[in-house]
């Protein structure tokens, strides 16, 4: 683990926030888009970024893992309270529109409904943080089925080789999701069919096939991806400037996660702006130290100041302003009136919902995936079904795709 100055730590954890909030930014990098658009639409556009930053910061976190480049694994206890607290938070941001991290690099890019979000965030938080001694005997205790894990312990090799064989297994699984989608309708009972037709209509041959033609499509698709780099004739400024591929984002999102794995710890960003609620209110006069969530659990030793991941949570906002301001596509946005119960209760069921199990979607569905949390496999679970949920009921007068 490095040993740098105070200096060193401040500068890194600003550059790590700003480096968040362009990528963010640039690909308009949301977990609401990448699941909302796939059960609505069957849009992949943001979901092929995640799972393409899932992927690598498997890989990086379970090499830093075997090395010891890393601070740590974050893992909460798991149970039923990490399944619920992710479905709250699901409903939430499917409902304010944006994720923990699309809110803040849309409040950055000038969207005020997402202000909004942020300070009713805020109320959750602080209304968590007072009813939490209550919660812990009537809800968190009930509801825990065991102590923290990661399955990279569970296995008696290093867990660069968990990593790189989870990987392996989620690329297969994509490859057979999206092959078997190619795949033609098998005949219905009762109908003729061709020898052709028979045999590919038996499971294992089928799922073969469905596997061999989705790894087609993804070598094929990797292929074009990279190809675009090296064919793209337009100026550096211009690619700069204009929207960048959700992949090239989640990539990047992955590495610089890594640098903050190295030095802090697992990327987590609702558990800082807890921590943001309780420092302004300690600023307004209350004595947030002897509430004991922020006192012993969010400022362990009760010294409510600013700490480094307090700066890269603030410094994701102005990376995010700083893109969209060269971009051309920073503005004061204003939501219209009839759609403030959005931002307001989406807010503070994604504030609640987040201290509920802990964590959001990318401490759960990005860092969680990666660091193979059992708690946050289930919260992640519960986030998905949330989004399931409100989105179709967001469109249940026109339907889903899925």
């Amino acid at each position: 683990m490095p040993t740098l100055s105070p200096f060193a730590y401040i500068a890194l954890s600003v550059g790590v926030g700003l480096a968040f909030g362009i990528l963010l930014q640039k690909a308009r990098f949301c977990f609401v888009s990448a699941f909302r658009d796939f059960v609505a639409f069957k849009d992949t556009r943001v979901l092929k970024g995640v799972i393409a930053g899932v992927l690598v910061m498997t890989l990086f976190w379970s090499a830093q893992a075997t090395l010891g480049y890393f601070r740590g694994f974050w893992t909460p206890a798991w149970g039923l309270a990490s399944l619920f607290g992710g479905f709250v938070f699901g409903i939430g941001m499917t409902m304010a529109g944006g994720c923990a991290s699309g809110t803040l690099y849309r409040a950055g890019q000038g969207y005020v409904q997402f202000w909004i979000t942020l300070l009713f965030m805020g109320v959750g938080y602080v209304l968590f943080a007072y009813a939490f001694p209550t919660l812990r005997s009537v809800y968190f205790e009930p509801l825990r089925f065991g102590e923290g894990a990661t399955l990279y312990l569970a296995f008696p090799w290093p867990p660069a080789l968990t990593g790189v064989l989870v990987t392996a297994v989620l690329v297969l699984l994509y490859a057979f999701v999206r092959g078997r989608a190619s795949l033609p309708d098998e005949p219905r009972r009762g109908t003729e069919a061709g020898s052709g037709t028979r045999a590919q209509a038996t499971l294992p041959t089928r799922s073969l096939t469905a596997l061999g033609l989705g790894l087609r499509e993804l070598l094929a698709g990797t292929r074009t991806y990279l190809r675009g780099f090296v064919e793209d004739d337009r100026p550096v400024a211009a690619r700069l400037r204009d929207s960048w591929d959700a992949r090239t984002a989640g990539i990047g999102l992955a590495l610089v996660a890594s640098v903050w794995f190295w030095v802090y710890g697992a990327w987590a960003i609702t558990g800082s702006e807890a921590k943001w609620a309780g420092w302004l209110l300690a600023q307004g006069g209350v004595d947030v130290g002897n509430v004991e969530y922020w006192g012993s659990v969010l400022f362990r030793g009760g010294d409510i100041s600013v700490t480094i991941d307090m700066l890269m949570i603030a410094a994701v906002i102005v990376g995010s302003f700083l893109a969209a301001k060269a971009s051309g596509d920073f503005r004061l946005r204003w939501p219209k009136v009839e759609r403030l119960h959005n931002p307001v209760v989406g807010g503070l069921l994604m504030g609640v919902g987040s201290r509920l199990a802990p964590g959001c979607n990318i401490a759960n569905l990005f860092s969680g995936v990666a660091l193979l949390s059992l708690h946050s496999l289930l919260a992640g679970l519960g986030i998905i079904l949330g989004t399931y949920v409100m989105t179709h009921y967001l469109y249940r007068e026109v339907g889903c795709a899925i």
